[in-house]
């Protein structure tokens, strides 16, 4: 009897321990501030001593985990971008505790591989994420898909993108679109033809409305890029053809160079500028375009909330 009462207040004892962990755990989670320094989380960044903590509520944990690292990472950014210190313990032990949140591959590395200040640049440990995702969701493409844009758009590593786009075309219900990626970038082809598929992937694909204006964004801005190159080489045939520059989109109509007034994704027409640059009206409308800018132009932050064409 008396050993009885000894293993029950020594289970009594366990188990009031492990609840007490449990609930020091949420508070430290719960009161874990955006801008809070490194030194303040290390205590609790070993994924494996919050697991042993949770009592068995790792869904729960992970979602608490994953919804600071949303919150660190936009508190951040809004700050005008940072080191991004924190991110990548806040993701590993969200993924480690929940291995099937697959918006933390996702987003996470997104925010993982971009440069600073809009990013933490760490382009090692965005791969290392979603190779964990893989590993853990085998059958979902859409990580395929993330992975390989990071090695297309962020390492320019073109042989290795069409490698990971190639195995998610593999995968149950994977888009077309992934086979058709994994052949261009085999082929080393046009790299802007390339962003192109990519993004329409996205873009026709994903439920996330902020992703999907993203992609949106992007596909006007290469949309513009594509057209402002083919113009400027009609300018040039025209300066070829007549010795001087058109003074206007109007003298490359009657030359015959042009159907008519070229016009941007909104249907805003083209400026033509007296040193023969082809350059958009509202250049705030395309903050990801590489070629159309006036001399002199420099983007502000802000990313305009267009309508979706």
């Amino acid at each position: 009897m008396r050993r009885n009462r000894k293993l029950v207040a020594a289970a009594s004892a366990l188990l009031i321990g492990c609840i007490s962990a449990s609930v020091l755990l949420l508070r430290s989670i719960d009161h874990l501030r955006s801008d809070a320094t490194l030194e303040e989380f290390l205590y609790i960044s070993s994924p494996k001593m919050v697991k042993r903590m949770s009592l068995g509520y790792e869904g729960l944990i992970a979602n608490i985990y994953w919804t600071r690292a949303v919150q660190y990472y936009g508190g951040t950014f809004h700050k005008g971008g940072g080191r991004y210190e924190l991110l990548w313990p806040l993701l590993n032990i969200t993924t480690q505790l929940d291995p099937h949140i697959i918006p933390a591959y996702q987003y996470g590395a997104t925010f993982l591989a971009q440069k600073p200040p809009n990013g933490a640049g760490m382009v090692d440990k965005a791969i290392q994420l979603v190779e964990f995702g893989i590993e853990h969701n085998p059958d979902d493409w859409r990580l395929y898909e993330d992975l390989g844009f990071i090695y297309y758009s962020n390492l320019k590593d073109y042989q290795k993108a069409a490698e990971v786009f190639l195995r998610g075309s593999k995968r149950p219900n994977a888009h077309p679109f992934l086979k058709v990626l994994a052949a261009q970038a085999a082929e080393h082809g046009d790299e802007r033809r390339t962003a192109q598929l990519l993004w329409t992937a996205i873009y026709e694909t994903t439920h996330d409305k902020d992703i999907r204006s993203t992609a949106a964004w992007h596909l006007r801005a290469l949309k513009v890029d594509e057209t402002v190159t083919q113009l400027d080489q009609l300018v040039e045939t025209y300066r070829q053809r007549n010795g001087h520059l058109p003074e206007s989109f109007a003298d490359m109509i009657r030359a015959g160079l042009l159907p008519g007034i070229p016009l941007d994704p909104y249907g805003h027409e083209y400026r033509l500028e007296s040193s023969g640059r082809v350059v958009v009206r509202d250049p705030e409308n395309f903050p990801f375009v590489e070629k159309g800018l006036p001399e002199g132009y420099v983007p502000s932050d802000r990313i305009p909330r267009r309508a979706e064409p």
